[in-house]
């Protein structure tokens, strides 16, 4: 198979990505981790079903060895740690980026001219660290947010109005937590904008569902967090890039000067294509989305500042 997708870190996200491209048949996938032997079970796991789903990817699991890895034309990184008791936001700001460097420096030296894709928390900060690290051009650095958040929003949307999924369309800005932006004006069904099918209390409730999507299952599982929807959110930004869709999604991406915002990662619409990030679609943003996507900004540059204080 031509294209190769490396995945760093085989937990429960990296490998449900590995399973998704393999079985869309998107790229030979390798699965890169540090516990010894964990990525090569997972990896000969994936290839064993290979004959019942019917494709032909090969699937390659190996530990601490980023040769495998070498020319692969996307990097999903979703290495790092969960944030647990007692651990503070500068514990797990400081050791997911102690590991993000780790990870993006080995990249960077077998696949120069990769596309990242990051998934690793907290995901708009860790964009920051992967560019520094790369030193990859700006389009080649993408975070993983606005299409998982779009996702939910959409979901949420069928449920209450018991629709088909396919029909709902969403579009959710800024930084993935508490401080995103769903944008019900730009959200729709089968073309009609939900402002004409639910009531403003109703869309209220949904966007604030939207916004603790990810607590809402931590909080369900007791242990762990998310991991189908968002490994098939990056999957969709793999597809998207390996085919050359021209596809507009909402992504983390580093603004520099777009709505307003500068020398910042924040997500937003982009047209994802084989060279990255080829466009930034700029939206027109009432005063008060506008506002909104400012605050969520703020909180981002916030993690960037506490990443340069801590070093």
């Amino acid at each position: 198979m031509k294209n190769k997708l490396t995945v760093v870190g085989a937990g429960n996200v990296g490998a449900t990505v590995a399973m998704r491209v393999a079985e869309k048949e998107l790229a030979d996938v390798v699965i890169v981790d540090v516990l010894e032997g964990v990525p090569a079970g997972k990896a000969l796991d994936l290839a064993e079903a290979a004959p019942i789903e019917r494709h032909d990817a090969h699937i390659t699991g190996v530990t601490n060895d980023y040769s495998p890895a070498k020319d692969s034309d996307i990097v999903v990184i979703t290495a790092g740690i969960p944030r647990k008791p007692g651990m503070s936001r500068d514990d797990l700001l400081s050791t997911n980026a102690g590991i993000m460097k780790s990870v993006v420096s080995e990249i960077a030296k077998v696949a120069p001219d990769t596309i990242l894709i990051v998934v690793t928390n907290p995901l708009d900060a860790m964009c920051h660290v992967a560019l520094e690290t790369s030193g990859f051009d700006k389009t080649k650095v993408i975070g993983m947010a606005g299409v998982l958040d779009s996702a939910r929003f959409r979901t949420f949307i069928a449920m209450e109005l018991n629709v088909s999924v396919e029909n709902t369309h969403a579009f959710v800005l800024g930084a993935h937590g508490d401080t995103m932006v769903p944008l019900p004006r730009y959200s729709s069904v089968a073309g009609i904008p939900i402002t004409e099918l639910m009531s403003a209390e109703r869309i209220e409730a949904l966007v604030e569902r939207t916004r603790k999507g990810g607590g809402e299952i931590v909080s369900l599982l007791k242990t762990g967090s998310a991991y189908y929807a968002p490994a098939s959110a990056a999957v969709e930004m793999a597809e998207a890039i390996l085919k050359d869709k021209k596809k507009i999604l909402p992504c983390v991406t580093y603004l520099q000067g777009e709505y307003g915002i500068q020398n910042l990662f924040i997500g937003v619409p982009v047209k994802l294509g084989s060279a990255g990030v080829e466009e930034i679609i700029e939206i027109t943003l009432t005063p008060e989305e506008r506002e909104a996507l400012h605050k969520s900004a703020q909180a981002v540059q916030g993690l960037v500042d506490d990443l340069k204080r801590l070093g």
